[in-house]
C-alpha cells in the first residue's frame, strides 16, 4: 500500500524535481496543479536545524493547499546522527540525509536549502552551538538564503526564546532566523553577497508552535492564541487522491536512516503558527493576509494574469496542449516585466508547463554512469513530441558549447534517436559533494565557491540543451546527462552521470588494530577509471612503522576493473597509532582519494570522493574469551571491530537465539537501539537472561525510550533517560576503581578516555536497582554528574552490562581506550573460569 501511494504521489511532482531520477511523465492533473502554483506569487521559507526537523505537514500544506513556493532551510545535513540502515556515519551520513531531504521535498512539493554548518552532534545550549559553528558564517548563510529565495513568510520550527531547554542546534536555528529576518534587508550587512543577489524584506516571521512546546495539550488549550493562526492541515486533495497528512507522512518516511518510516495519517488536524515580527496581520486566518499574491503584484503582471487565470479556469484535462498558444503569449509578455526576481522564477515555471503540455520527452543518456577527464563517451539522445503542436528541433548544444544543427520537425508521437559523443575536458575535476572538497572544522564545512553555498548538491557539470521552436517561438530545455539502464530483477533504472578520477584506491579496513607486534597484511583496492591504466602505488605510514614492499606496480586493462594489492605492515613493539594511506602514481600525477559508492533504493546513487586513509593502532590489550555472538541493531561496525582484536564474532539472527546456539559463546553483545528496531527481540529476552544466568556475559548497548519494543530491557529494574554527555573530553571519574571491569585483564586509566570522538555517550539510564554497580561518573559543564553510562550486575553465574558509552563511534575512530574497556567488559568473570579449566586439566 505504501509503495502504491508513493508512486501515485511522485507522479504528481514537477519535472524540475527529477534530478537523476526516472523522468516523470506528468498527468493532466499535475499540469493543472503547476498552473495553480504559477498563478500564486508568494513564498514561504521554513527554517530548522536538521533533516527530519521539518514539519512536512506544514510544508506540504503551504505548497499544495496555499500553492506558495515553499522551501526548507536545514542548517545542517545531519552528519552527527545515527544511521539505522547502514554503516555510514559522519560525512557519508550527511550525504545520505541530504538525499533523503531531497526525496522528501519531491514528495511534499518543497525545495531544499542548506548552510555550511556541520552537525557536530548533540549540543545542550546555543552558546556552545554558535561558538562551534562560527555564528557569523552561519548567520551569513541564513541571510543569503533569505536574499536568494526571497520569502514573504518565514516560519521557525523552534522557539528562539527558550535557550537551554532543547537541542542547542534547534534553538540556534530559530535565533539565527530572527536575526537574519532584519539583516536580509540591511544594505550594510554581508555586502559581498550583493554581487550575486539583492536585498530582500520578508513580510512576516512565525514560530510553528504546538502543545509540545507548552508541556501538554491541556496547557496549550488554555494558552492565549490571539497571536496565532491555525490551519486544518488534514485537507484532502482530489487531484492527488491523497490528503495533506498522507502526503506529509510519505515525505517524512523518506528519512529512513533515522527510522522515520511510518503509517500514513488522514483526517482533520490543527497546526498553529505564532506571529513574531513583521507586517501586522490583517486577520488571523491567513499568513499571507494583506500581501498581494496575484499577478497584480508585479508591474505589467495584470495582462499576464488575465491570460493565465483563464487557462486555470478553463483548463482542458483531456488535451492540455490546447493551451500552448495562450501560455506562449503569456511567456512573451513575461519577458518584458522589469522585476528580475519574478521574471526569472515564473519564466522557469512557465517553460516547464509548456513542456508538459506539449508532452515533450527529452533525454540524454550516457553509456556509463561515470567517465574521466579527457575521455570521450557516447550519448543516446531521445526526442519526442506527444502533442499536435508544431514543434521543430533546431539544434542540440553540449556543455562545451558545441552546437549540433538538427532542423527536424517533431511530428506527433514520432520518436527521434540520436547518437553523439561527449568529450570530457582534460582539466575537468571529479564530481563529489562540494562541501566535502576541502577539510572543514568541527562545526563548519569549507565552501570556496560562494555560488555553491546553500545548494543541496553539486550541480551536474555536463548537460544537453535541446533548442526547439514551439509555435515559432524559440525555447531551450536543458537536461542533465544521466545513465539509463535496466536490470532483470529491477527493470529500468537511472543514475546520475559523474566524473571520477582516472584511478582511486581504498584500504579495505578503515581501522587496523595490532594487538601484538606481529606483521599484518593490508589489502588496497585500486580502481581504474579508464582502459589500460599503468602506474605504481606506495603506502604512506608513520615513521616508527614499516611497510613492505615500498612500491608495487598497478596495471589494469579495463575501465571499472579493480586490482587487489597487498602490502605487509609491521607495527612497532610498543603502543603507537597513526594513519596509512595509498598514493597512486600515474605518469606525473598522484592520486590519494577513495571513491565511495552509496546505493540505497530510496535515494539516487551517490559517488563520494574522500581522502583514502586508515588508522593503524598498535594496541596494548589483553582479553579473555574468544567467541562472541552479536545481535545487530540500528547499524554499526562493532562486530568488525571486535574481530580486529582477535574475537570470533558471529552475527545472530532471531532464530539463533536459543540455548543450544548461545551455549557456544563467551558473551553476547546487543547492537545499538536493537530494542527500538527489532519487534520480535523482546520475545527472546528469557533465553538471553538464561544465557547470562548460566555463566555468559551480555552487553546491551544504548536504546531509547522512543519506540521501545520491550517492557523490560534488563534482568533487574532500570529506567532509561535522555541523559547524555556531549563533550567528548569531559572528565571521567571512576566510581568503583577496584571493580574488575576497570582492572582485568587491562588496567583502565584516564589515558583510555583520551581521544574520544563527538561524545562520551548518550541515553544513559538515570535510575536502576541495587543489583547494578555504576562504574563511571561524568557530566557536561554546568550539569550534575551522570552515573549511568556503564552499569554492571551479577546475574546468576554471569554478568549483565548496560552501557550508553558511544563505542559505535569510538571503534571506527580507532580509539585505543574504547577497545581496552570493551575487552574488559567481555572478559569480566572469565579469568577465574579459565584458571579453573587449567587446574582441572
Amino acid at each position: 500500500m505504501y509503495k502504491k501511494l508513493l508512486l501515485l504521489l511522485i507522479a504528481a511532482l514537477p519535472l524540475s524535481h527529477a534530478i537523476a531520477q526516472k523522468p516523470i511523465t506528468p498527468s493532466a492533473s499535475n499540469i493543472y496543479e503547476s498552473i495553480q502554483k504559477l498563478n500564486f506569487l508568494g513564498s514561504v521559507l521554513y527554517i530548522a536545524a536538521h533533516p527530519d526537523d521539518e514539519n512536512t505537514r506544514l510544508i506540504s500544506y503551504m505548497s499544495n493547499q496555499i500553492k506558495a513556493r515553499t522551501a526548507y532551510l536545514s542548517l545542517t545535513r545531519g552528519d552527527g546522527g545515527q544511521n539505522l540502515i547502514g554503516p555510514e556515519i559522519r560525512e557519508l551520513l550527511g550525504v545520505i540525509r541530504t538525499q533523503e531531504l531531497l526525496a522528501a521535498r519531491r514528495v511534499d512539493g518543497g525545495e531544499q536549502i542548506f548552510t555550511r554548518a556541520n552537525d557536530f552532534g548533540y549540543s545542550k545550549h546555543p552558546d556552545e552551538t554558535l561558538e562551534i559553528w562560527d555564528k557569523n558564517e552561519v548567520l551569513s548563510d541564513v541571510v543569503l538564503a533569505i536574499r536568494q529565495f526571497k520569502p514573504d513568510i518565514i516560519i521557525n520550527r523552534f522557539d528562539h526564546r527558550t535557550p537551554g531547554t532543547t537541542h542547542g542546534h534547534h534553538t540556534s536555528s530559530a535565533m539565527l532566523s530572527v536575526e537574519a529576518f532584519d539583516l536580509a534587508n540591511d544594505q550594510s550587512a554581508y555586502t559581498d553577497q550583493l554581487n550575486q543577489t539583492s536585498l530582500w524584506k520578508p513580510q512576516r516571521l512565525f514560530f510553528n508552535t504546538s502543545w509540545w512546546f507548552y508541556g501538554s495539550q491541556e496547557n496549550f488549550d488554555k494558552a492565549d492564541k490571539t497571536n496565532m493562526i491555525g490551519f486544518n492541515i488534514g485537507t484532502y486533495y482530489p487531484l492527488k487522491g491523497l490528503s495533506n497528512n498522507e502526503v506529509a507522512s510519505l515525505a517524512s518516511s523518506q528519512h529512513l536512516c533515522q527510522g522515520f518510516g511510518r503509517l500514513s495519517q488522514r483526517g482533520s488536524q490543527e497546526e498553529y503558527v505564532e506571529f513574531l515580527k513583521g507586517t501586522p496581520l490583517t486577520d488571523n486566518e491567513n499568513v499571507f493576509s494583506g500581501i498581494d499574491t496575484s499577478w497584480n503584484r508585479v508591474l505589467g503582471g495584470s495582462a499576464i494574469g488575465d491570460i493565465l487565470y483563464d487557462v486555470e479556469d478553463n483548463f482542458n484535462f483531456s488535451n492540455p496542449a490546447i493551451h500552448i498558444p495562450q501560455l506562449i503569449k503569456a511567456y512573451k509578455l513575461l519577458q518584458n516585466i522589469e522585476d528580475d526576481h519574478w521574471k526569472t522564477r515564473k519564466t522557469k515555471e512557465l517553460k516547464e508547463i509548456i513542456e508538459m503540455c506539449a508532452g515533450l520527452y527529452l533525454e540524454a543518456s550516457a553509456e556509463s554512469n561515470w567517465s574521466t577527464a579527457n575521455e570521450s563517451i557516447k550519448l543516446d539522445l531521445e526526442v519526442l513530441n506527444r502533442s499536435t503542436t508544431p514543434i521543430t528541433l533546431l539544434s542540440i548544444t553540449n556543455s562545451s558549447g558545441v552546437n549540433i544543427p538538427k532542423n527536424i520537425e517533431l511530428k506527433n508521437n514520432t520518436r527521434f534517436l540520436f547518437e553523439e559523443n561527449l568529450k570530457i575536458k582534460s582539466s575537468q575535476q571529479p564530481t563529489t559533494p562540494y562541501w566535502l572538497n576541502k577539510k572543514g572544522t568541527l562545526g563548519m564545512y569549507v565552501v570556496e565557491d560562494s555560488k555553491l553555498i546553500g545548494l543541496p548538491e553539486t550541480p551536474p557539470v555536463y548537460k544537453i540543451d535541446f533548442n526547439v521552436l514551439i509555435d515559432n517561438v524559440p525555447f531551450t530545455f536543458t537536461k542533465n546527462i544521466v545513465h539509463r539502464f535496466s536490470k532483470p530483477d529491477k527493470g529500468e533504472l537511472y543514475r546520475p552521470f559523474e566524473i571520477i578520477p582516472e584511478v582511486s584506491a581504498k584500504i579495505t579496513e578503515q581501522v587496523i588494530i595490532f594487538d601484538t607486534d606481529e606483521q599484518h597484511e593490508v589489502h588496497v583496492i585500486v580502481k581504474s577509471g579508464h582502459d589500460n591504466l599503468e602506474g605504481s602505488i606506495e603506502l604512506c605510514h608513520p615513521k616508527n612503522w614499516n611497510v613492505f614492499p615500498k612500491s608495487q606496480r598497478v596495471s589494469i586493462a579495463h575501465k571499472g576493473e579493480e586490482q587487489n594489492i597487498v602490502f605487509t605492515v609491521i607495527p612497532p613493539k610498543t603502543g603507537s597509532e597513526g594513519f596509512i594511506g595509498p598514493i597512486v602514481h600515474v605518469d606525473d600525477k598522484t592520486y590519494t582519494k577513495e571513491l565511495i559508492e552509496i546505493d540505497y533504493d530510496h535515494i539516487p546513487f551517490q559517488t563520494v570522493l574522500l581522502p583514502s586513509e586508515s588508522k593503524v593502532v598498535r594496541l596494548d590489550i589483553k582479553k579473555t574469551g574468544e567467541n562472541i555472538g552479536y545481535i545487530q541493531g540500528a547499524g554499526d561496525v562493532v562486530p568488525e571491530s571486535l574481530e580486529q582484536i582477535g574475537y570470533n564474532v558471529r552475527i545472530l539472527k532471531l532464530d539463533d537465539i536459543n540455548p543450544e546456539t548461545l551455549n557456544r559463546f563467551d558473551a553476547v553483545v546487543v547492537g545499538i537501539r536493537a530494542f527500538n528496531t527489532i519487534d520480535e527481540l523482546q520475545f527472546k529476552q528469557k533465553q538471553l537472561f538464561d544465557f547470562v544466568a548460566q555463566g555468559g556475559n551480555m552487553i546491551m548497548q544504548y536504546n531509547t525510550n522512543y519506540r521501545l519494543k520491550a517492557e523490560k530491557l534488563t534482568p533487574y529494574e532500570l529506567n532509561l533517560s535522555r541523559d547524555r554527555v556531549t563533550d567528548e573530553n569531559a572528565e571521567v571519574r571512576f566510581l568503583a576503581p577496584k571493580h574488575e571491569i576497570l582492572n582485568t585483564p587491562n588496567k583502565i586509566t584516564q589515558k583510555d578516555f583520551e581521544g574520544w570522538t563527538q561524545e562520551r555517550g548518550l541515553y544513559f539510564p538515570n535510575s536502576w536497582s541495587s543489583e547494578f554497580t555504576p562504574i563511571l561518573s561524568m557530566n557536561d559543564k554546568g550539569e550534575t554528574a551522570k552515573e549511568g553510562s556503564l552499569l554492571v550486575a551479577k546475574y546468576g553465574k554471569g554478568y549483565f552490562i548496560y552501557t550508553g558509552l558511544s563505542f559505535f563511534r569510538e571503534f571506527p575512530a580507532g580509539v585505543s581506550g574504547a577497545y581496552r574497556l570493551f575487552a574488559n567488559m567481555l572478559s569480566i568473570g572469565k579469568e577465574n573460569i579459565e584458571l579453573e579449566a587449567k587446574l582441572n586439566d
